[in-house]
């Protein structure tokens, strides 16, 4: 139980840090593409914070091969959608000058941010869930 609140603890800073460093980054950033280098950079620490959590998981539930699995699959469905969700929000991406110079930055922005929710969703499963809540599914309860 305390090793879960310690990893909790762990990834909740790395968000926050996440957070902190996108808006230290925007402030400061005087061009577009400073702006896209730095949309850019915390696109990379989202992914950074989603691959541990991922990883966290594995190691958590590594007994149980069908939650394995069956996150695998979810995991891959959820880069799909983010993918196609982008492809609806900026149709016309491919068309050269369509959105202008900010579409890099517009969508790694956009990009990061469905990472970040994401990330909410899957710490689920290592903080646990109520002891008693029985509809937590593959959530193991906290002890």
């Amino acid at each position: 139980m305390k090793s879960i609140l310690i990893l909790w603890a762990v990834l909740c800073s790395g968000i926050y840090a996440a957070e902190l460093k996108k808006a230290d980054c925007m402030d400061s950033a005087t061009t577009q593409t400073a702006m896209n280098q730095c949309a850019a950079s915390n696109l990379e620490v989202a992914n950074d914070e989603l691959n541990t959590v991922y990883q966290g998981i594995r190691r958590k539930y590594k007994q149980d091969a069908v939650f394995l699995a069956k996150m695998k699959i979810a995991q891959l469905a959820w880069i799909k959608f983010r993918d196609v969700q982008i492809d609806m929000y900026y149709p016309h991406r491919d068309e050269d000058e369509y959105y202008g110079s900010a579409l890099p930055m517009c969508i790694q922005l956009e990009v990061t941010n469905m990472t970040l929710e994401r990330i909410k969703t899957l710490n689920k499963w290592l903080s646990g869930s109520e002891e008693g809540d029985v509809c937590s599914g593959s959530i193991e309860a906290n002890s």
